[in-house]
């Protein structure tokens, strides 16, 4: 299965979205053993550098500066193979589904709706001036994502048995 997570430009959430998702598909060993594929892309703007804010954000969730700065945004029109592949297309707001290109938007679906299935939007911290607002979104995000991967848990894991050997239906013998 391979999740491609988008944004406005892929230099806040979405680059959040897929270190920290591809981190809880390596940390669970139904998600590893699925064949999960991460990546991330821009449906809007076409940029060159990972936010600073995002880089101190994935800093303080555990991943390396280093291993963060070599993000490399990525944009529709260039990277049209990873929409192609991509099995659903996760957007952060409503408005990603319409700047995602007409033909893959059948896969597309919100964080929101692929984790509760209900929609709120996630609102882009590239707004918000301080530090500590970012953050703030990116712990919705990060929130999203572990139910998410939840979700994705108990839909993949393998049906656990009885333990008898006999179906149980409820009826009294």
């Amino acid at each position: 299965m391979k999740i491609l997570f988008v944004c406005s430009s892929n230099v806040c959430r979405s680059p959040f979205a897929e270190f920290v998702f591809g981190r809880l598909v390596e940390q669970s060993p139904v998600l590893s053993a699925a064949g999960i594929e991460v990546g991330s892309s821009a449906v809007f703007n076409r940029s060159k550098y990972i936010y600073p804010k995002a880089v101190v954000s994935l800093e303080r969730e555990g991943f390396s500066k280093e291993a963060v700065l070599a993000h490399k945004p990525a944009y529709k029109s260039t990277d049209k193979k990873r929409f192609e592949e991509a099995d659903v297309i996760i957007g952060m707001s409503k408005i990603h589904r319409i700047l995602t290109p007409h033909k893959y938007r059948d896969k597309f679906v919100t964080l929101s709706e692929a984790a509760t299935g209900k929609y709120a939007p996630i609102p882009d911290p590239f707004l918000y001036p301080s530090q500590n607002e970012y953050d703030k979104v990116m712990s919705v995000i990060k929130k999203y994502l572990t139910l998410y991967a939840e979700k994705l848990e108990r839909e993949l894991a393998p049906a656990a048995p009885s333990g008898d050997g006999e179906e149980k239906d409820g009826a009294a013998d």
